[in-house]
């Protein structure tokens, strides 16, 4: 018998001081690599979409891997090459923390949507906001000085 599995994340991490420091003109070749990045580790991405501080990304972790070394391999890797590439000069880095949220194959096509529909929705709510209801919705305590 195989191996069989579904294990969706949602997963969010802003940039170093939360600075808007990617760019929109080239954030679609940002999400390309990361892309990549996340099938050679044979997850599978579900989308990918962010703000000019912050990334979501919804996708399959592979049982082989570790969250963590999933989220840690895609920070190293953008950050080196979001620097190499001259597509992001303000970027210096990314936060240290991320936040990860596991959902249900029920709410796969909400959280897909919501993803899609970044841009809008942050014009009616702030990445705080965003990110503390996320925390309460899923249980997880929190401590506001550790946030951002």
């Amino acid at each position: 018998m195989g191996t069989y599995r579904q294990i969706f994340y949602q997963i969010i991490f802003g940039t170093k001081h939360r600075e808007e420091t990617i760019n929109e003109k080239n954030e679609s070749q940002l999400y390309k690599y990361i892309w990549g990045i996340i099938e050679n580790k044979q997850c599978k991405l579900y989308r990918i979409n962010g703000m000019p501080d912050h990334i979501h990304i919804f996708c399959d972790l592979h049982p082989s891997l570790s969250l963590s070394s999933l989220v840690k391999d895609i920070k190293i890797a953008t950050n080196l090459w979001m620097k190499q590439s001259g597509s992001f000069p303000e970027f210096v880095g990314w936060q240290e923390g991320y936040g990860a949220f596991t959902y249900s194959i029920r709410e796969k096509d909400m959280i897909i949507n919501h993803i899609k529909n970044q841009k809008e929705h942050h014009k009616n709510e702030t990445f705080e906001d965003e990110y503390k209801k996320l925390l309460i919705e899923h249980g997880i305590e929190f401590d506001e000085k550790y946030l951002f």
